[in-house]
């Protein structure tokens, strides 16, 4: 999409469903604010720290696993539902929860969300068993679930489509994946440091802190006429998800072979076909499948699932490489990512730069084109520590603005030129595609691993599998490269 699309359609509420809603008169470009207004940067700042704390969440807990199994008494096999009960239930819901957001007001969500995310951490840093922490866990990914899309949706109607909302979305994206690379090294510190309880602690005065502050400071955004809920498709795109990303997490856990692996993703087909049929049958669908028929729509989350698929996937990859073959301990491997991080910002920012005097499928193909040369250096890491750094650290600098400029070049795809009635729909759509791409990434580049291996655990034996796991990522990035060029040339699709 070209950044010199219109400010018209920046502050009217919004839902999936135009053809009964009655949308509040759009600003028109001479009254949309062109400038941060303090107000706006209060509330910019909010729906900021509050996505990071989301991104954060996502990865502090990776290297605090086995910390945490120790603690509570968890099994080896179990260990990982840590992990798959969050990424389950973010995943899983994430369109729900849009919906939801829709009927009863996106700050209302938002608020809501961010106390139950800050109570369930506080619960699993409490917790004294499994059972409890897991709970916890389930708590804190449906917060996630809603919390994600109310935050875009607030985000993209309190600012004008064009350099405002380009500016705020890259920020957006920036600290979403530098919120990512952070968690990591978070994660390390505080288990080394204190206890891995802390990982789950920190969330606590975070959360407090939005939920008391949002309320005076972000306008509710929600359709003039309430919508339906259509449960049908919302029961069956979330079964469809669920079964997909469980799928997915025991392929990475015992290969794609593995019965639980093949009806997991057996059952997530089936839902999610039946999800369509629904959607082309009923009143007032959940995702009208004209909008999803958009080209920018359709494949701007397309090129989104594939940047967030592989840039976290490279993090595992990478931190399997330093601490198996390398000898990294958990927190230097950690460290050792604050180059990515720092990539990841700078490519945020400018991200809305390149936009604007070119064009968003140029930051698109650019991005894609600098993520997959510097992802493709990877494959010449070796076994020894000083010359493997000096690859690793300026390839994943690099490759962390490529991918940067890709995601806010998607955000952007897939959230401009559709009518206001229309945008709640997008950042649903949008936060899913984050969701489930960064839920995907690790399972099926875990499976890579394992099948590369064939079950070897050697220094040398995973110098090889995350050696093949980085081809294909590399390969992934450049099919996004070609699928951006091929299908979104040409002008704009009309509204």
């Amino acid at each position: 999409m070209s950044a010199t699309k219109s400010a018209a359609q920046s502050t009217a509420p919004a839902t999936p469903s135009p053809a009964t809603t009655t949308p509040a008169p759009a600003p028109t470009t001479d009254t949309a604010p062109q400038h941060l207004t303090p107000r706006l940067k209060l509330t910019l700042a909010v729906l900021l720290v509050a996505q990071f704390m989301l991104a954060v969440d996502f990865s502090i807990l990776n290297v605090a696993l086995p910390a945490i199994g120790d603690g509570l008494g968890f099994s080896l096999a179990n260990l990982q539902w840590i992990a798959t009960a969050f990424a389950l239930s973010a995943a899983g819901f994430t369109l729900f929860f849009g919906r939801i957001g829709d009927l009863v007001g996106r700050k209302r969500i938002f608020i809501g969300s961010l106390a139950l995310l800050g109570l369930s951490s506080l619960v699993g840093g409490l917790a004294g068993s499994p059972e409890v922490l897991l709970v916890a866990r389930v708590a804190q990914g449906l917060a996630t679930a809603a919390a994600t899309p109310a935050g875009l949706s607030l985000l993209t109607t309190s600012f004008a489509e064009g350099p405002l909302r380009q500016k705020a979305l890259g920020i957006n994206g920036a600290l979403m994946s530098a919120g990512f690379t952070t968690g990591a090294i978070l994660g390390g510190v505080l288990t080394d440091l204190f206890s891995w309880r802390w990982a789950f602690f920190i969330n606590v005065p975070v959360a407090l802190a939005v939920v008391l502050i949002a309320p005076t400071v972000i306008k509710e955004s929600r359709p003039a006429i309430r919508p339906g809920l259509d449960l049908p498709g919302a029961l069956t795109v979330t079964l469809g998800l669920l079964g997909l990303v469980y799928g997915l997490t025991q392929a990475g856990e015992y290969g794609w072979t593995h019965p639980r692996a093949l009806v997991g993703l057996g059952a997530g087909v089936v839902f999610l076909a039946a999800f369509f049929l629904v959607e082309r049958k009923v009143a007032e669908p959940l995702v009208p499948l004209r909008t999803l028929g958009r080209r920018t729509v359709a494949w701007g989350n397309v090129l989104g699932l594939l940047a967030f698929v592989t840039e976290t996937s490279l993090v595992y990859l990478l931190t399997l490489y330093l601490q198996k073959t390398l000898g990294f301990s958990p927190l230097a491997a950690g460290i050792s990512f604050g180059v990515l991080g720092i990539g990841t910002v700078v490519g945020g920012l400018a991200a809305p730069r390149v936009i604007a005097r070119t064009s968003t499928l140029t930051a698109l193909v650019a991005g894609g084109v600098v993520q997959t040369v510097f992802t493709a250096a990877l494959l010449f890491l070796g076994t020894t520590t000083e010359a493997s750094l000096a690859l690793l650290l300026p390839a994943t600098f690099f490759g962390g603005i490529g991918n940067m400029l890709v995601i806010v070049g998607f955000m952007v795809t897939a959230t401009s030129g559709l009518p206001d009635a229309e945008q709640g729909l997008a950042t649903g759509l949008a936060s899913m595609s984050q969701q489930v791409g960064i839920t995907m990434g690790t399972p099926v580049m875990s499976a890579v691993v394992t099948a590369s291996t064939a079950g070897a655990a050697t220094a040398s034996a995973i110098h090889h599998g995350v050696t093949v796991a980085i081809a294909v990522n590399a390969a992934l990035v450049l099919l996004g490269v070609a699928l951006a060029a091929l299908f979104l040339r040409g002008r704009p699709e009309s509204r």
